[in-house]
């Protein structure tokens, strides 16, 4: 087997088999030594794919450089379009500016059609009522969440209340009326949701719950389908 068919053959493996996929695995699979795979991900990696991983830990295939650049047909350039002007005006003041800039570097690399549709396209996002900006950096807020760190706030209920808390931040969601925090509260031992604007003075902390923040977000969500579904109990 050539090294080119063997680079192929290896790039074929990452993008069909479940992540992460383990150096012994392709090994056994292609038929070669586990110092061939890890030598061959390193001339992949040159070439441009991003592969994340290494030895002992399994390989995840990112980004590919051998696919071309995605188009979109016009109705998924208008879902774009509505979804990074709705971003624009719900996010918080990092998300927003993402949100305009993406729409700019999507105009640029679209064909001119597309590009001329995206520009004046006639779909929009508006909301009439105004938020209270969240008094804390909701990126650190959005990165402790993503790395599976606890963070600590201050927090204010709707009673004025102060509590402090130490929660695992499990994802934010965007409501129409204000923004909210899903997480799992060590103080009260349960799954609680905080507005971002009655939060203040935020800490990330040193304590991780890595890996299970998808599990309790998917917990924490059937707790609120069910709720909606029963609101005064089964």
């Amino acid at each position: 087997m050539s090294r080119t068919h063997r680079l192929f053959q290896l790039m074929q493996h990452l993008r069909r088999l479940p992540p992460p996929v383990t150096a012994q695995q392709l090994a056994d699979d292609m038929d070669v030594s586990l110092r061939t795979v890890y030598r061959d991900m390193d001339a992949l990696r040159g070439l441009g794919a991003v592969i994340d991983g290494e030895a002992g830990f399994g390989f995840t295939l990112i980004e590919d450089a051998t696919l071309p650049p995605l188009g979109f047909e016009d109705d998924e350039l208008e879902a774009l379009v509505l979804g990074l002007r709705d971003v624009a005006v719900i996010g918080d003041p990092a998300l927003s500016k993402a949100a305009e800039s993406a729409l700019v570097k999507i105009q640029a690399r679209v064909p001119p059609r597309q590009a001329h549709r995206l520009k004046h396209a006639v779909l929009d996002a508006k909301r009439f009522r105004r938020r209270t900006d969240p008094a804390i950096d909701v990126g650190a807020l959005r990165a402790a969440t993503w790395e599976e760190i606890c963070v600590r706030f201050d927090y204010s209920d709707a009673e004025n209340r102060a509590t402090q808390r130490t929660v695992r931040p499990l994802g934010i969601v965007y409501l129409d009326q204000n923004n909210v925090l899903l997480a799992w509260c060590l103080l009260r031992q349960d799954f609680r949701s905080f507005r971002l604007d009655r939060m203040s003075a935020l800490e990330r902390t040193d304590i991780s719950f890595r890996p299970h923040r998808v599990s309790l977000l998917r917990q924490h969500l059937e707790r609120i389908r069910a709720e909606q579904d029963h609101p005064y109990g089964p």
